[in-house]
């Protein structure tokens, strides 16, 4: 009888206590979109130049903290496909753009100090944005899949073109802070209006009477003229960032009258580093 009531004790306490060791594991795993140590990471590695619109990369720094650099990209390799879509818009765009930062820079690392560009890493057969060397959502993976095949047809936003970086100092500028889903949009705009800000990226030229911007907007003008904010055409990003391209008033009213011929410049690949040029 004893040996009885002790069994059905025991399967009653079973019972109970496996669905509050199933939720037990659920929040174990609920995933920190705050992103804590890679904000934290970024800080301590990342730093903008004087003028607020560049920044450099401490990649000898990094490269000490490699392990914790690790650690998070586990973490994010971690999250599975079932997971990831239960994410917010905001939380898988933002992961997916921090995803495309973290892995680049541990790209970086892996070659770093023998390289002057992440060309470098590349080969003729295969780029470095073709490499599958990470998982994410359960699957080997490269940094093209997740800009070209997630991030540009699946959020139709051309900010991201501002948010995520090659290690190159022709790229926008490499947040020193991690993107997340509340701050996410303010960070867009920051980020691309930085961007154009950029005179030697985006910029114009008076004496020419022309724009003269960055080749992102010729390899991605699909993009910006796909109608974000009502934009069709480059014409109207132009006038849209007006006060950015241009620093006085007769500049930026014949941008916003549109019609301007374009000059893309010539991209620079060189690594983003401290002791890169400004």
């Amino acid at each position: 009888m004893t040996t009885r009531r002790t069994a059905i004790q025991l399967i009653c306490a079973t019972a109970i206590t496996t669905p509050a060791r199933a939720l037990f594991a659920q929040n174990r795993a609920v995933f920190d979109h705050s992103y804590p140590l890679w904000d934290a990471l970024l800080k301590k590695h990342v730093k903008w130049l004087p003028d607020n619109v560049q920044s450099r990369v401490d990649y000898k720094g990094l490269l000490a903290d490699r392990a914790t650099l690790q650690g998070v990209l586990d973490a994010w390799s971690a999250v599975s496909a079932a997971q990831f879509n239960t994410f917010s818009r905001e939380q898988r765009m933002a992961f997916l753009i921090n995803a495309y930062n973290g892995f680049t820079l541990a790209l970086i690392l892996t070659k770093y100090p023998g390289l002057k560009s992440i060309k470098d890493i590349g080969s003729v057969f295969q780029s470095p944005w073709k490499n599958k060397f990470f998982t994410l959502l359960g699957e080997t993976q490269h940094l093209d899949w997740i800009e070209h095949e997630q991030l540009r047809p699946k959020f139709n936003d051309p900010r991201v073109h501002s948010a995520v970086n090659c290690a190159s100092i022709g790229c926008p500028a490499l947040r020193p802070e991690a993107f997340t889903p509340t701050q996410l949009e303010a960070q867009l705009d920051d980020g691309m209006q930085r961007f154009m800000g950029d005179r030697t990226r985006n910029r114009f030229n008076a004496a020419t009477n022309q724009v003269e911007a960055s080749s992102i907007f010729k390899w991605f003008r699909e993009d910006f003229e796909k109608g974000h904010r009502g934009l069709s055409k480059l014409d109207d990003v132009w006038a849209f960032y007006a006060d950015q391209l241009a620093p006085d008033g007769p500049s930026r009213a014949k941008l916003r009258a549109k019609g301007l011929s374009v000059r893309f410049l010539d991209y620079d690949w060189s690594l983003n580093g401290l002791d890169a040029g400004a």
